[in-house]
């Protein structure tokens, strides 16, 4: 485990060492950030990019997915004025503007921008590997589809401000971010994490990073209930929110202490650990998980207590998929855009994961926890987590959080949604973003295919508005190639 808590990336037996490794290793609402328009710098890296700039466009033709998760809509028009969307509807009824440059889309689908709720603009891989993708990050998550970040912990968060300060003004190309202060967590050790050891120290974290323009927190495994209470209390003071990759509070404390968000589901729950101390974390957590009967009194209650308190829950099934046996993680375009070692030493680490990793019944109760969670009415959103042995990329990880919702039993229609409104309603721009709708700021993703019959389709991605901007997918994923690990 590293100090700062990302996924390990050696192999160890027996599975209660995975256990510890890998849940100590899990590599925090916002106030209402205004959302500005971000329309790129002529002759900036931004504008490089750009392949649809007209001030009217129809997309016409398409299959619409709209994030409300009602029935796709096939055979639609959506019309974009300046950075809003001002019409959807069937091809046969929709006015097109004079003047507007129509896209003729027959056989592609049409979503709202992915939120990354869990989306880190540093990367860690396989050989203690670790890098700020200033670069490469920003591009993959716009290229892909993902028009808007959460940080959800931070190891440079000067460089991710400066970063969103320059994608706002329109020069370098990428998501709308929004920041999450340095991690928090108790203890002691060399790290990037902040350990808070009393609540005046937390409620002078909490305004010093208030000011500098952190509009999360993210509090980690081992902080105690009196510090994450004080470091709550004092972000709801000044207008921010409190996120938590949790253990040593469980859930249900944790709502109780007010938090506002809850990160990665069942494997960091210690709600069903009997006999755990106070701010106690279980070292075989992870393991433990597989056993919780997703359909027990007890998990009801876990949901009971989130749901009435509007506690959401976020997703990161594409990190926890990493370290299961045999499962499909060598996706070519993830290894292509790995710089050459990096993509080495993941090829190595997934090869030893695939003899001793952890039984895919985790990962399958963790993906039932989930889907139990939705299907009770708790707001769930997704993010990619890019950390632990590198696999899962900014972006792409993202793409394929979809395709496992839908192996766990979502709808396409549902999944959209917990990709796209759920993470706006948490990001608490709702009113702006997260559906196709008239009215909605402009920030769609188009593919190639029917998403709704083929989950990989959402891999197939062409064109990327932001604020009404087209973007080439394809062109700005290619610029990153070799690249991830590096910058």
């Amino acid at each position: 485990m590293t100090a700062e808590g990302t996924w390990g990336s050696r192999v160890e037996a027996p599975a209660s060492r995975w256990g510890r490794s890998m849940l100590w290793c899990l590599a925090g609402a916002l106030a209402a950030t205004p959302v500005t328009a971000q329309r790129p710098v002529e002759g900036s890296p931004a504008a490089a990019y750009v392949a649809v700039s007209a001030d009217v466009v129809a997309l016409r033709g398409v299959t619409v997915v709209d994030g409300t998760a009602g029935p796709a809509l096939r055979g639609q028009t959506v019309v974009i004025e300046g950075n809003r969307i001002t019409s959807v509807g069937p091809s046969g009824d929709v006015a097109i503007p004079d003047g507007a440059e129509i896209l003729d889309l027959p056989g592609h689908t049409v979503t709202p921008g992915m939120m990354g709720l869990h989306d880190h603009l540093y990367y860690t891989a396989a050989g203690g590997r670790a890098a700020q993708l200033t670069y490469s990050a920003p591009r993959l998550y716009l290229g892909s589809g993902v028009t808007s970040v959460r940080t959800t912990g931070s190891q440079q968060p000067y460089a991710e401000l400066n970063l969103k300060a320059e994608i706002e003004a329109g020069n370098l190309p990428g998501p709308r971010i929004h920041i999450t202060a340095p991690y928090i967590t108790g203890g002691t050790g060399a790290s990037t994490m902040t350990f808070l050891n009393s609540p005046e120290q937390a409620r002078r974290f909490v305004r010093y990073w208030a000011e500098e323009g952190a509009t999360w927190l993210k509090a980690y495994t081992n902080i105690r209930s009196a510090e994450l209470g004080a470091a709550i209390e004092e972000a709801h003071r000044h207008g921010i929110k409190v996120t938590g990759h949790l253990c040593s509070i469980s859930f249900t404390e944790a709502v109780d202490l007010g938090i506002d968000n809850i990160e990665h589901g069942l494997m960091t729950n210690s709600d069903y650990s009997p006999g755990r101390g106070k701010d106690e974390c279980p070292q075989d957590l992870m393991t433990s998980t597989g056993e919780v009967d997703v359909n027990s009194p007890e998990v009801a209650n876990t949901f009971r207590k989130m749901i009435d308190a509007g506690v959401p829950m976020t997703s990161t099934l594409a990190v926890y998929e990493l370290f299961i046996q045999g499962r499909p993680v060598r996706d070519q375009r993830s290894l292509d855009a790995m710089a050459p070692d990096v993509r080495e030493d993941y090829l190595r680490s997934k090869a030893q994961i695939d003899e001793v990793g952890l039984p895919v019944e985790l990962l399958q109760n963790a993906m039932a926890y989930e889907k139990a969670f939705y299907d009770a009415g708790g707001i769930l959103a997704a993010g990619v987590d890019p950390t632990g042995n590198g696999g899962a990329l900014p972006g792409y990880g993202d793409q394929r959080n979809y395709e496992l919702l839908v192996e766990a039993g979502f709808a396409p229609e549902a999944a959209v949604q917990v990709l796209s409104a759920n993470g706006a309603r948490v990001l608490d721009v709702f009113d702006d973003l997260g559906t196709v709708e008239a009215g909605k700021i402009a920030d769609l993703v188009v593919m190639q295919g029917d998403l709704t019959a083929d989950p990989s389709v959402i891999r197939n991605v062409t064109l990327v508005f932001k604020d009404g901007v087209g973007y080439d997918s394809p062109q700005m994923l290619d610029d990153v190639r070799g690249r991830v690990g590096i910058s």
